[in-house]
């Protein structure tokens, strides 16, 4: 048997993983996963309710605010547990992005006395975590945010993102005639922004802006009379550039066209040497790990945090981030274990500073 196997299962943490993760919480159904993170609460003692938004409210010591989010994207994948080489393995939508995070911090939370927050719409708007920023009427002393890292990774940065909806109209006419149609123009116009930001192979993912259209619609107008062109959009913003820079770059290709930007997140990076982060290195060498810091290519809710509040944080949770969204998302329960003992760790350490 295995050194993982051999450990000693972490029965109340295991438990509460494998019954949130069998309620189904697809973004804005979260409700019933909720109530079931606040019945933990109340049955160790902690007040906890849904705010109005449904985000779980279980406040404490402020010096450290322990956040995951309840939601998941769609997929149905059977929840089971499976025993293999590394031991005990639970399989299910949401198990890895974010109900490990989520549930271990719970766990953690009622063990050390944090504060703690399950946000709601992370996986589309943030809207719990946007909530919470605008609510609360002062900041934590720390932030620890839960995504999957896996139990020896400790993520300090993410890249931002700019969204919006490209639009142009042109009038119709012959496809012989040689001036540009509105589709041509939303050709043109990216990828005009795609060559801008365009980089070598070498340069670090991280560091690029990426451009990628997500949907398109184009043709002649129901009257006939003119030519169409919608296309949705999505660029990625690294530390080095700020959302307002990249809107103002690719709004300099404009012509007869616009588009309309709705969303922008602002890119974080945090120092490896904050109290958060030197806690949580010290507590993943006390569980006989090598902490490895990572920097994701994506957004989460600690660009959110980050942008209002200046206080120490990181993104930390049990899982391979490979298997985000993936139809074989799983979650080795060891792993979850050590997880939950870090945080406990890193928690105290910083509720102790």
């Amino acid at each position: 048997m295995s050194e993982a196997a051999s450990r000693e299962a972490d029965t109340e943490a295991r438990d509460l993983l494998e019954a949130v993760v069998r309620i189904p919480s697809v973004s804005r159904n979260e409700t019933e996963a909720a109530e079931r993170l606040v019945e933990f609460f109340e049955a160790h003692g902690r007040e906890a309710w849904l705010d109005e938004v449904g985000n779980v409210r279980a406040p404490a010591d402020d010096g450290v605010l322990l956040t995951s989010h309840i939601d998941t994207v769609p997929g149905d994948i059977p929840v089971r547990v499976e025993e293999d080489d590394e031991g005990d393995v639970l399989w299910g939508r949401g198990s890895v992005d974010a109900k490990g995070p989520l549930c271990a911090m719970a766990v953690a939370a009622v063990r050390t006395g944090a504060s703690f927050v399950g946000v709601v719409g992370e996986e589309v708007d943030s809207k719990g975590a946007r909530f919470l920023v605008e609510d609360r009427e002062s900041e934590p002393g720390a932030v620890i945010n839960g995504e999957p890292s896996g139990w020896e990774g400790i993520t300090l940065g993410y890249r931002g993102l700019l969204a919006g909806t490209y639009v142009a109209t042109s009038e119709s006419g012959h496809s012989s005639r040689p001036e540009n149609n509105a589709i041509q123009d939303a050709i043109d116009w990216w990828s005009s922004v795609d060559d801008e930001f365009e980089t070598d192979e070498w340069h670090p993912v991280f560091e690029r802006v990426t451009c990628k259209p997500v949907e398109f619609n184009g043709g002649t107008s129901s009257d006939g009379l003119s030519v169409e062109a919608t296309m949705d959009v999505q660029l990625r913003v690294p530390p080095e550039y700020s959302t307002g820079e990249i809107r103002e770059i690719a709004d300099g290709f404009l012509e007869n066209d616009t588009v309309n930007w709705d969303d922008k997140v602002e890119p974080v990076m945090q120092s490896p040497r904050t109290s958060a982060a030197r806690a949580f290195r010290a507590a993943i060498r006390q569980q006989g790990g090598e902490p490895t810091l990572l920097r994701k290519t994506g957004t989460s809710d600690m660009n959110v945090y980050a942008k209002t509040w200046d206080c120490p944080m990181v993104t930390y949770g049990p899982g391979d981030s490979d298997l985000d969204h993936a139809p074989n998302e799983h979650l080795p329960l060891d792993e979850y274990d050590r997880s939950v003992a870090v945080l406990e760790t890193a928690t105290e350490r910083l509720l102790e500073d």
